[in-house]
């Protein structure tokens, strides 16, 4: 049978009654540090998708058509896995539902434009400022988001509040990043071009938040997954015609097989951040990518040295802080999460089940 969203509307359910109480449980029996692993596998996914995706930027003499073939090709992917995956589609409607119902906001559900606009400031600043300071300005970016977007409950856990241990995780996982990059720190960078990254840091950790919102209205990851790729993909496919138009296309394509694959590895590392961040919350989630980003990025220079980029003690030290200020901010919400009754905000979020079939 199916509830009718109107008549649970009109009667008031008691909290220990509440239909969808279960439903939240059941979505967050992760254990913490299993969902820590998974988003710290998901940063690391990022730093793959980042190597691939320089490189075909760089057979390709064109980081903007680059872009726009890795998010094309992840919506294609996505859109073969929707049309074979009912669940998928049926979440579709449930976001039409929630959006309707104003338990989701319109804008939500724009968050590919936070990844088609990172995406873009690479093309336009990593020339000038540098991989280093883009990197720091980056995570800069996402760890004020982190905090911000968990204070403002824009995530679908709900307000977090912010504890010492989470400015203290804040603080350092900045450290390891200035840390890791201080060998290639130096010289005079234009101040307003980075804001750029920092700009594009912030988008990521929104993109975090409303993609977890629109995946909890849908009950589907893969919803939300294709409703970022389709708006991430045609951001830049604009962006990738314009600039065409004033410098021309490619000469040729690359053949190597590998180098197409980053479209594919983001639709994973996306719907996991998508379901992860409800139970980490957005900044934690944000320091997870942070530290996975560097451990990959660390293991892919010991394992395929890119040019240009020697390991030295700074990277390791700075990856193995970074691990640190993980451990420090989730285990003071591990120790808050259970002892705290969820805020209005935690409560309202879940609200996605008013219209799931029983």
């Amino acid at each position: 049978m199916t509830e009718n969203p109107s008549t649970d509307a009109a009667a008031p359910v008691a909290p220990s009654e509440h239909p969808h109480r279960h439903a939240h449980v059941e979505r967050t029996r992760l254990p913490m540090w299993l969902a820590i692993v998974f988003a710290l596998a998901c940063g690391a996914l990022t730093a793959l998708q980042s190597r691939i995706n320089g490189q075909l930027a760089h057979a390709l003499d064109d980081p903007f058509t680059a872009a726009a073939i890795s998010f094309g090709s992840g919506l294609v992917i996505l859109l073969v896995v929707l049309a074979a995956w009912r669940p998928g589609r049926v979440g579709i409607g449930r976001v039409v539902v929630a959006l309707r119902e104003r338990r989701i906001a319109w804008w939500m559900l724009f968050g590919g434009i936070a990844g088609a606009w990172f995406v873009t400031t690479q093309g336009l600043s990593v020339a000038v400022v540098g991989v280093a300071l883009f990197t720091v300005a980056i995570v800069a970016g996402q760890t004020l988001g982190g905090i911000v977007f968990d204070l403002l409950g824009l995530g679908p856990g709900g307000r977090r509040p912010l504890t010492v241990t989470r400015v203290v995780g804040a603080v350092l996982a900045l450290a390891a990043v200035g840390w890791a990059v201080s060998a290639q720190l130096g010289g005079d960078v234009p101040v307003l071009l980075m804001l750029l990254p920092f700009t594009a840091g912030l988008g990521a950790a929104w993109q975090q938040a409303v993609n977890g919102r629109v995946r909890s209205a849908a009950e589907s990851a893969l919803t939300a997954t294709v409703g970022n790729f389709a708006v991430g993909t045609a951001a830049l496919v604009v962006v990738m015609l314009v600039h065409a138009a004033s410098v021309g296309w490619p000469e040729s394509m690359p053949t190597e097989p590998w180098l197409y694959a980053g479209g594919a590895i983001g639709c994973i590392f996306i719907a996991g951040q998508a379901v992860l961040v409800r139970i980490v919350g957005v900044l934690v989630l944000a320091l997870c990518g942070v530290a996975g980003q560097l451990a990959a990025a660390l293991s892919l220079d010991l394992l395929a040295p890119a040019a240009g980029r020697p390991v030295d003690a700074a990277t390791i030290g700075g990856t193995l802080l970074a691990l640190v200020a993980v451990v420090i901010a989730s285990v003071g919400w591990t120790r808050r999460r259970h002892a705290a009754p969820p805020g209005p905000m935690h409560d309202a979020a879940p609200a996605e089940g008013a219209s799931r079939a029983s």
